[in-house]
């Protein structure tokens, strides 16, 4: 298995760990991902029916979305500090018992208000503890040759999650009302906390022996390398913010909605999550396709071909208004499903390699502030455009929008070209 021969290339690099060891850390974080995306974007095909449950506007239900992304981007830094100060325990914890008692009390919700805290904020503050943010600060102390293909396989647990969740969700609610649906979902996920509690996350925070001992030549030297400030003094870390930011606006402009359009331009509702899911599904192939590709044909060749195809699959969907034709969601599902995710490796490995010897976890959750920001700032603008409109094609002309400027960034900017570790900035003269 491809996957595996990266792991026992990367094995020496990490020689006091078994392969066992680390296989099963990279299928914890693979584990943790898929729950921290694949239960929240569940909501695409709650959409319809908590609208109508709670008697809301279209841009009023996605004002949850929106505040679930905020708060993940918002919380992602802090998760990012937690990783790297308290563990992969309380961390993970934190995570489950959050996304848990979110979807939970979800199901008691009875004014938008309620709805927003439990699916919006407490969902956000879990997953981000759950998600890649906390997965490149533990894999980045194991494995560091070719983090691309090795971050990759929990990045795909997104596109699994998808796959797996979201069709499930919509055979629950042709059975069950959605409030009872979003407590099986939160209940299940709390069974998962004490299983998760008893693998050894300490191991897992501890690191390998270089690693250790890269830190502590860190300590010990005059000036600590590559700590979230001095990234942020640097025009890479900004084109990287730029073009997250951007991602997410082209991505979530699209995916939260994409249930919704598809049952109002006469799809049947389960052909429509299956149309979702199977976009999870060929995510998974996508990430791990741009992770193998990242390490041998370069980060920005890669970057810029998954824009490309993003557009085409967004451009599908545009014309399924039009011509509402299974061809045309194929192609979406196909183009959109593929590159779904795809710079997520990208960008986790350019920080490995642009910021080497400091905390990846913290670097890489300050940046998802901007996939919060974006994701929110495109999930509710797509929603208003909506309400504005009567049609979605404004909305995913937005998504058109930031997919270019996410391709902008990786095309003009001279550090993310090179793709090579940059000098560390003197510190500000007091």
């Amino acid at each position: 298995m491809a996957q595996e021969s990266e792991l026992a290339d990367s094995q020496p690099r990490a020689a006091d760990a078994g392969r066992s060891f680390l296989i099963a850390l990279v299928l914890l974080t693979f584990s943790m991902n898929l729950l921290a995306r694949g239960v929240t974007e569940t909501f695409a095909v709650f959409l319809l029916p908590v609208q109508q449950g709670l008697g809301v506007s279209r841009s009023d239900i996605t004002l949850t979305y929106s505040l679930f992304m905020l708060a993940y981007g918002l919380s992602a830094p802090f998760a990012g500090q937690l990783i790297d100060r308290l563990g992969a325990r309380i961390t993970y914890g934190f995570g489950l018992s959050s996304l848990g008692l979110g979807y939970v009390l979800a199901g008691s919700a009875s004014e938008l208000w309620h709805y927003l805290l439990t699916a919006g904020l407490l969902s956000g503050l879990g997953s981000a503890s759950l998600g890649m943010v906390i997965a490149s600060g533990l894999l980045s102390r194991w494995f560091t040759a070719r983090m691309g293909s090795i971050v990759s396989v929990p990045y795909a647990a997104a596109g699994a999650g998808m796959l797996l969740l979201p069709p499930l969700t919509q055979v629950l609610l042709s059975s069950y009302d959605w409030r009872f649906t979003y407590r099986v979902i939160g209940a299940g996920v709390l069974l998962i906390l004490p299983v998760v509690m008893w693998l050894p996350l300490e191991r897992m925070t501890a690191g390998s022996a270089q690693w250790r001992a890269l830190r502590r030549k860190s300590a010990a030297d005059s000036a600590v390398p590559w700590t979230v400030t001095a990234a942020m003094r640097t025009t890479a870390f900004w084109a990287l913010f730029l073009a997250f930011l951007c991602t997410s606006v082209a991505a979530y402009s699209v995916l939260p909605h994409s249930v919704a359009y598809l049952i109002e331009q006469g799809f049947n509702p389960l052909a429509a999550a299956g149309a979702f899911g199977l976009t999870g599904m060929l995510s998974v192939i996508g990430i791990i396709a741009a992770g193998w590709s990242s390490d041998r044909f370069g980060r920005r060749r890669t970057a810029i071909v998954s824009y490309f195809l993003t557009i085409l699959g967004i451009v599908a969907l545009i014309a399924v208004s039009a011509w509402p034709s299974l061809i045309l969601v194929y192609a979406f599902v196909l183009f959109f499903g593929l590159m779904q995710g795809a710079r997520g490796p990208i960008i986790v490995g350019m920080v490995a390699a642009l910021f080497p010897g400091g905390g990846v976890g913290a670097i890489y959750g300050t940046l998802s502030l901007a996939m919060g920001i974006g994701a929110g700032v495109g999930s509710w603008a797509s929603g208003l455009l909506y309400e504005l409109t009567g049609s979605y094609v404004a909305s995913f002309m937005l998504a058109i929008g930031g997919a270019l400027v996410g391709l902008a960034a990786f095309w003009f900017v001279r550090s993310l070209r090179e793709e090579s570790s940059l000098p560390l900035p003197a510190p500000h003269s007091r």
